[in-house]
């Protein structure tokens, strides 16, 4: 077909989507349904023996305390695309209104002691509804909270937020930690009845965010922030002395390079999870619990074995300068790079553990974002991983927005000026958008497990992710396994080893249904019931998945063809078919950077309506099913007309980018 370059308005309304695919899940209602969630070998599965998959989304800060209405159509919103988990993050940030401890901004609250009940009262009902569709909550604890004088806090004009990393170690930080845990998990939800450690809604949990011993600075632990510093020379002098190791009067200098500390770091690490593991089960919760959500090297990713899960969190950006008055940020596809995303992914796996992603994103304004959501989430689904939480939903519950990354304050939010609005997913067609694919990729497990497993030893402690990773969790099942360890069940392999090599350019998995280049910069999923194009496919000629053949006309693309009953696709009389590549709000404006990673300047961030480039493509469907036509669907459900179509010698051909151009098309029988 005749390309024809031209971008429609598509602004996804807040409080609907295009399409409703909550029926396909309807057996899912309400969460919980299936007992509570717990961790049993590599696997999260539900107290009758459901297997736990999840795809999802994090509200952060005030998107966790809305008005009751709100509540009710975004969880509704939500069921429809698919999503089934969201994370409650940053609950207990200061800058946030509402947040866990005040409501509004105007007293000046001393202290960090009690839940505000306005708030609990919409986080309340929000549970409630997300619960009654079905979506699971995967709840934080200390992430944000600073510290207050009336908390009986040391330093609180000095302290950071979360009192990173002194909370891993002060006991009254550590008792503060304890008494919040006991007043929110012992809290009396009246909209479900149940107080939350009793709920089986809550699937997941973790001790603390982003905030450990050994990824913070070297100034965070030698400054001369007193007590913590003296307190944690203290801890240390006792356990050089349990290990036999002698130490001169001079003061210690805690540098991670030294074995002795690095050493010291990892068994304070252990024994602040183990306390924390051991209150939480004490104080009746019963779900799988992860210690943080990010690995430096082996040892610290041996400490969250402590817990019943390991956690990650990757990103596909770079700032090189965001500022409100400067924009400058990485502008390229991921699928053109050898270690992708799932590289640092599968080295904070352990097979004997299940693994969790709560946090991931390639965010607005990268104008190549679209190739992210359907790989993860087929990538996964081959590893056997239990699920991911993009970061994130929204910041706060404007029903006004009709652009993407609208900062929600004068362009900074908590001193982060990308914070809120960059990293805003839930109008961007080209991440969220995708859901719907990518969340029956993964809760129907779309996508076959890897056939063959490997272990990836590290040497020792310090040993960190490396080129035995890249692109291998494109082929097999790939995991750490941790110093010392040995398996026997898997093939394992030298750190130092590489196993998919960057001159080969390409992989295809062991099952042979998914496949990537990095030299062409694109990919493809090929399974019965879900296949898709994306990346830099334009121009490749037909693309043959099995019964379905795609020739992609834009250069870049993202297009997904899904069957929405439980025959595959060449039967199914039900399909749904995304088409989006660029997607950016209306006179958004960029300057080209030169240099490689590609840098780009945002000039003007555009405003609404959202717009997505028209994706023409030629498609081909072997199907037994001879009545089928393609609808287009607008932003708020509407048909807006058919496609032309043909169906001849057992084939359905037609065409996008023509008449009725949109991002979302029902192919159904007539």
């Amino acid at each position: 077909m005749n390309m024809i370059k031209k971008w429609i308005p598509y602004t996804l309304p807040w409080d609907d989507m295009p399409v409703d695919l909550s029926w396909v899940y309807a057996a899912e209602k309400p969460a919980g349904k299936h007992g509570f969630l717990k961790a049993q070998g590599s696997q999260f599965v539900f107290e009758d023996g459901t297997v736990g998959r999840f795809w999802g989304t994090n509200f952060n800060s005030a998107a966790n305390f809305p008005e009751h209405d709100h509540s009710r159509k975004v969880a509704r919103r939500l069921a429809k695309i698919g999503v089934n988990i969201v994370r409650f993050h940053q609950l207990d940030a200061e800058w946030s209104t509402p947040n866990i401890f005040q409501f509004t901004k105007g007293p000046c609250h001393n202290d960090t002691l009690t839940l505000d009940p306005e708030s609990m009262d919409r986080l309340d009902y929000l549970v409630d509804c997300l619960k009654k569709e079905g979506i699971y909550v995967y709840l934080d604890l200390l992430t944000y909270r600073l510290f207050k004088p009336g908390d009986g806090v040391a330093r609180t004009d000095k302290l950071p937020q979360a009192a990173r990393p002194y909370s891993n170690y002060d006991r009254r930080l550590i008792e503060l930690q304890k008494k919040f845990n006991e007043d929110l998990w012992n809290h009396y939800n009246p909209y479900t009845q149940l107080a939350y450690k009793d709920d089986p809604v809550f699937a997941f949990t973790e001790i603390v965010n982003e905030n450990d011993l050994f990824c913070q600075s070297d100034n965070e632990l030698d400054a001369p922030l007193e007590p913590y510093r003296s307190d944690l020379e203290k801890l240390y002098r006792t356990w050089a002395g349990e290990k036999g190791l002698a130490l001169g009067a001079s003061p210690v200098v805690f540098d991670r390079k030294d074995d002795n500390v690095f050493r010291f770091y990892g068994d304070l690490q252990k024994a602040y999870y183990r306390e924390m593991l051991a209150h939480l089960r004490s104080i009746g919760v019963r779900i799988p619990i992860a210690g943080t959500n990010w690995m430096m090297d082996a040892l610290h990713l041996e400490c969250q074995t402590e817990c019943d899960f390991t956690d990650s969190h990757a990103y596909h950006y770079q700032f090189g300068r965001w500022t409100p008055t400067e924009k400058r940020f990485l502008n390229e596809t991921m699928m053109g790079r050898h270690a992708s995303m799932p590289n640092c992914l599968a080295f904070s796996r352990v097979f004997d553990k299940p693994f969790f992603v709560s946090e991931w994103d390639n965010p607005w304004p990268n104008e190549w974002r679209a190739d992210t959501s359907l790989f993860l989430a087929a990538v996964g689904t081959f590893q056997g991983w239990g699920g991911y939480c993009i970061h994130t939903y929204r910041y706060d519950t404007d029903e006004s927005t009709n652009m993407i990354g609208r900062p929600i304050t004068s362009e900074t939010l908590g001193g982060v000026a990308y914070r809120g609005g960059v990293f805003d997913s839930f109008n961007d067609p080209a991440r969220f958008g995708l859901f719907y694919h990518a969340a029956l990729i993964m809760r129907r497990g779309d996508v076959a497990p890897a056939r063959t497993e490997i272990a990836i030893k590290l040497e020792n402690g310090r040993a960190r992710n490396s080129k035995a990773f890249a692109a291998a969790s494109e082929v097999h099942g790939i995991g750490s396994l941790l110093p010392g360890r040995k398996d026997s069940v898997r093939e394992t392999v030298n750190n130092t080893d590489e196993l998919i090599a960057d001159q080969a350019g390409e992989v295809t998995s062991d099952t042979g249904e998914l496949y990537r280049s990095w030299k062409k910069g694109l990919g493809w999923i090929n399974t019965p019931m879900t296949k898709a194009v994306y990346g830099l496919v334009g121009g490749q000629g037909e693309i043959r998945l099995g019964a379905v053949g795609i020739t992609v006309v834009t250069d870049f693309a993202t297009l997904a063809i899904s069957s929405l009953t439980e025959q595959p696709i060449e039967e199914s009389t039900n399909l749904l078919l995304t088409a989006v590549g660029r997607s950016d709000n209306t006179d958004a404006r960029y300057e080209e950077e030169g240099g490689l990673p590609r840098q780009r300047i945002q000039k003007d961030p555009g405003h609404g309506p959202i717009l997505v480039e028209v994706i023409c493509a030629d498609i081909a469907i072997r199907t037994a099913r001879p009545n089928l036509r393609v609808r287009a669907i607008n932003p708020r459900g509407f048909y807006i007309g058919d496609l032309p179509s043909e169906y001849k010698d057992g084939v359905f051909r037609f065409s996008l980018g023509g008449v009725s151009a949109s991002m979302y098309y029902l192919i159904q029988t007539v």
